[in-house]
């Protein structure tokens, strides 16, 4: 059992789980009865996404240090209120079920999922 992060829109690995889409925003011109067929997500979870003012942030990051800033301030967010809450359930529920988290980005280096990543191995998930 474990979680597997993944670029949404990607071909779907074998036992996989439940995808759980961690974006600000549903995917542009896809009806939402295709989200879960298009392979983009089954559950959207946008508690998990950046703000709108770091998703900017992070889109305008050019150098290593623009983007180490943008991670330092979605770590905070992350770390405090409802998401760090829902971090820890997903940590948990690792130890027990298949499942993915993903993004639309496709650098995951560069992505916000990378973070996520960190996160739940920081609270002992089990990662893919």
């Amino acid at each position: 059992m474990s979680i597997l992060i993944v670029q949404l829109g990607s071909d779907r690995a074998p036992d996989e789980g439940v995808r759980i889409g961690t974006v600000r925003r549903p995917p542009r011109g896809v009806p939402k009865a295709e989200f879960s067929s298009r392979n983009y997500y089954d559950v959207w979870l946008p508690i998990l996404s950046p703000t709108p003012e770091l998703v900017t942030q992070a889109l305008a990051a050019k150098s290593d240090a623009e983007w180490h800033a943008f991670v330092r301030k979605f770590r905070a967010e992350m770390n405090n209120g409802d998401a760090s809450k829902v971090l820890d359930t997903l940590a948990a529920l690792s130890q027990t079920a298949n499942f993915s988290v993903g993004c639309y980005c496709e650098d995951e280096n560069r992505c916000h999922r990378s973070v996520l990543r960190q996160l739940l191995n920081d609270r002992g998930a089990k990662l893919a």
